[in-house]
């Protein structure tokens, strides 16, 4: 059949573009599987070749289970799923069955590969390079984890659940809970072991960092200008972003106004502040991180 039959024939493109969408969605949801399993191999190199020989915890569940692990002389990965349990099922309640099950395969995974490379011998006994290497290894793999929608650690959960029903933001809850954990490793192993778990945290938190908002970390920008036409002229073809135009009106007087939606980089800021001004000193510019952005770029140009 030929294109033009398929156009007339409104029930077979409908179900082409049916086809296309699951195909499409299959697809997402393999690549998603595939990163998720990927990160847990990741976060067990980090964990059992670096940190765990040398009695370096990470914060969470994960730092919990690597006390008990050293207390018990039983396997890391046990102790992952166990203490991770109660956790799941208050996500699956709360959150959703796909954060549980992201979550349930992630964990399942990280401590399938644990017991894999458990007993391969440690890189160094540097305490100082263990921390750092194994919290940017560690970091790398969790990063990926979180990145499509899986989680190991069940303290983010309850961070979360009680975001809802307290005053405490996530990030409050989980650096409190962290740090109670991360200084019980004075108790399990030595003072100075609990400070390399500190430092060996503070790399894993920004590594993860990196990995979810990305090295060159981009800013939505909304301009209130009374000049759009040239400054948006100026963004396109000085930096090569598209500009969307929104409408608005202004609060107290009412007055009519437009407004420039727009999306750079890091790099891009001082540039883009550059060109409002010239263009037009009265704007309003706001300025905010933004984490993840999926289409709808221009091509990146040279600035000038």
């Amino acid at each position: 059949m030929t294109e033009n039959e398929m156009i007339l024939d409104p029930e077979l493109a409908a179900e082409q573009k049916r086809k296309a969408k699951h195909r499409k969605k299959v697809q997402a949801y393999i690549k998603k599987y595939v990163s998720l399993f990927i990160g847990s191999i990741i976060t067990a190199v980090g964990l059992e070749i670096f940190l765990v020989p040398n009695n370096i915890i990470d914060g969470g569940v994960v730092g919990i289970s690597i006390m008990a692990s050293a207390l018990t002389g039983q396997p890391l990965g046990i102790f992952i799923i166990l203490f991770n349990l109660p956790f799941l099922y208050l996500g699956y309640k709360q959150i959703g069955k796909r954060f549980a099950f992201s979550t349930t395969f992630a964990i399942i995974s990280l401590s399938a590969w644990t017991a894999y490379f458990g007993p391969v011998e440690k890189l160094t006994g540097d305490l100082f390079l263990a921390a750092i290497f194994g919290g940017i290894i560690t970091g790398l793999g969790v990063g990926l984890i979180i990145r499509n929608g899986g989680s190991l650690d069940g303290t983010e959960i309850v961070a979360i659940i009680l975001d809802k029903k307290s005053s405490f933001s996530i990030g409050e809850v989980v650096m409190f809970i962290n740090l109670f954990i991360l200084s019980s490793a004075s108790l399990v192993f030595s003072w100075d072991k609990a400070m390399y778990s500190l430092v060996a945290y503070f790399v894993i938190s920004k590594m993860i960092d990196i990995v979810i908002k990305g090295l060159d970390e981009s800013y939505a920008v909304m301009i209130v200008t009374e000049n759009h036409e040239e400054i948006t002229a100026a963004i396109m073809a000085r930096l090569g972003r598209g500009v969307t135009l929104l409408h608005g009106e202004g609060g107290y007087t009412g007055d009519p106004k437009k407004v420039l939606y727009s999306v750079v980089t890091r790099l891009e800021v001082d540039k883009l502040k550059e060109i409002v001004m010239e263009k037009d000193e009265a704007s309003f510019v706001t300025i905010n991180p933004v984490h993840d952005i999926v289409g709808g770029m221009f091509k990146k140009k040279a600035i000038h």
